[in-house]
């Protein structure tokens, strides 16, 4: 329910000139519930106002807005225009103060040096055409720290021809600068304005400070200059993916990552790595992989997926000088002797977060996965099985040690040729489980109009599926779900649900 105080927001950000006057006059402690109304309603010009006379140093969009998947306003998805107006209404600040710095006057009513944008997008979801994506946003920050730094350049050799200081250098006060704190998503389109701001802005009036570094698709050495370019401190998380590195071009860059001493997730999906091939280098390369890995004492989350591991997970892992809490291995080929491995180590007993997608789970790999569960079973909260070939007899053979993880959340079984009854056993088995809320499972195979897809694709298409059959089973567990006082549990096939859970969301 909407609060009074927020329903006279809106009314009053509903009409600008208004609400210009009545900046005036407003005590500070009614500019946050203003921000809210103009932004979640899209009154732009009156959100650029709002910012521009922003009365506290901190401006962040979580506070104010509070989580996009928590926050019943704000919905799916930022809106495009209000970052924008955001962005914008923070350029003009800085280019008035700049102004008033070269000319000895000064009339700032903004006290804003802090601008956090962090959480506000996701590298992975589609936003639409009026929500901003993460590329777009960091796009728009990179060209707003370009721009004020040239209006800078520019104050200042006006200001230089005006008057000099006793050594002869321009003698104009320096305007006090904003930080901006953002997750960043680079690709080789934006690679050049981003290096730009980060180069430029390092010193300038509007500062751009990374939380969570997202690359993809870029060289190694465009990869290596943007990490060098970061500010160390803040940044928590590196995710590079498609950049096609192999393990020389991991080895180049990985002892970049060294600088960063609050690194807690590191991502290296689809980096085309395969220790299968007999290439000269391959034992040398994955040692000087270990080693960096080993380099970086604070690491709690690695994925590695779609990189060809078999038998050198021990090698890979043997670095780390302190367990992991998240480890994504799908479609790495894994062999027993690697889940035996990882089963024994220190990261079993604390993994919250574990993905074995896309292995083939047959008896002698499926024992290995039993003995790892149970190793993993105080801590484990989020495990993903999806594509895993797992029938309704591996799933059954499989369910005493899932069910001995009392403390999870999530489960992913998506794409596993799983029937309705077996769905239905895996239903009742895991209603004990009291903090299970979430299971994305795989349309069941009797639902289909045609013989679903067999391995090795394992893929089930949306088109094969009977909706009145499908429609009936969803039902069905419903109200098993209803009956086992489980309502509220949520039982998908939505993919796109299941990918907004995140390590750090855990």
């Amino acid at each position: 329910m909407l609060s009074l105080v927020f329903l006279c927001a809106r009314r009053l950000v509903s009409h600008r000139p208004a609400a210009r006057r009545a900046l005036d006059l407003l005590p500070a402690e009614l500019y946050p519930v203003l921000f809210q109304a103009a932004f979640l309603d899209g009154r732009t010009l009156t959100l650029r106002d709002i910012v521009g006379t922003w009365p506290f140093p901190v401006l962040s969009f979580r506070r104010l807005l509070g989580h996009r998947d928590r926050h019943p306003l704000l919905g799916e998805k930022p809106s495009k225009l209000g970052v924008q107006a955001v962005i914008l209404a923070v350029v003009a600040h800085l280019r008035r103060a700049l102004e008033e710095s070269g000319s000895g006057t000064s009339e700032r009513r903004c006290r804003l040096r802090l601008l956090d944008m962090t959480g506000l997008q996701d590298a992975d979801a589609d936003r639409g055409p009026e929500g901003m994506s993460l590329w777009s946003g960091t796009v728009a920050l990179a060209k707003a720290c370009v721009e004020v730094s040239k209006h800078r350049n520019e104050c200042l050799k006006r200001g230089s021809k005006r008057r000099k200081g006793p050594s002869g250098a321009s003698a104009a006060p320096q305007p006090l600068g904003v930080e901006i704190r953002a997750d960043l998503f680079v690709n080789g389109t934006s690679f050049g304005i981003l290096r730009d701001a980060l180069q430029t802005g390092a010193a300038g009036p509007l500062h751009l400070k990374c939380r969570d570094f997202h690359a993809e698709e870029l060289s190694v050495a465009g990869t290596v200059g943007l990490l060098e370019s970061l500010e160390p401190s803040g940044v928590r998380r590196v995710d590079l993916r498609f950049n096609n590195l192999g393990l020389a071009g991991l080895c180049a860059v990985l002892p970049h990552l060294a600088r960063f001493p609050d690194l807690l997730s590191l991502k290296l999906p689809y980096s085309n790595v395969d220790v299968r091939r007999l290439a000269a280098g391959t034992d040398a390369g994955l040692r000087c992989l270990a080693a960096q890995l080993g380099r970086l004492p604070c690491l709690k989350e690695l994925n590695m997926g779609s990189s060809r591991l078999s038998g050198k997970l021990r090698q890979l892992l043997g670095d780390l000088q302190a367990p992991l809490a998240s480890l994504e291995l799908a479609f790495c080929y894994l062999l027993p002797g690697d889940l035996a491995f990882l089963s024994q180590s220190l990261h079993a007993p604390a993994l919250r977060k574990l993905d074995l997608s896309g292995h083939d789970f047959s008896e002698n790999l499926l024992q290995s996965l039993r003995r790892l569960l149970e190793e993993a079973s105080a801590s484990l909260l989020h495990l993903d099985l999806m594509e895993c070939r797992l029938t309704d007899a591996r799933l059954e053979a499989l369910l005493p040690a899932l069910c001995r993880c009392s403390r999870l959340r999530c489960l992913g079984l998506f794409g596993n040729p799983l029937s309705t009854p077996g769905l239905k056993t895996l239903l009742r088995k895991t209603a004990v489980l009291p903090d299970l809320r979430l299971v994305v499972y795989p349309y069941p195979v009797d639902c289909y109009n045609r013989e679903p897809p067999r391995p090795p694709s394992g893929r089930l298409f949306d088109d094969a599926v009977d909706e009145e059959r499908f429609a009936a089973v969803n039902a069905e567990l419903c109200r098993m779900l209803a009956s086992s006082g489980r309502a509220d549990a949520v039982w998908t096939t939505s993919l796109y649900r299941h990918g907004a859970l995140d390590y750090f969301s855990l």
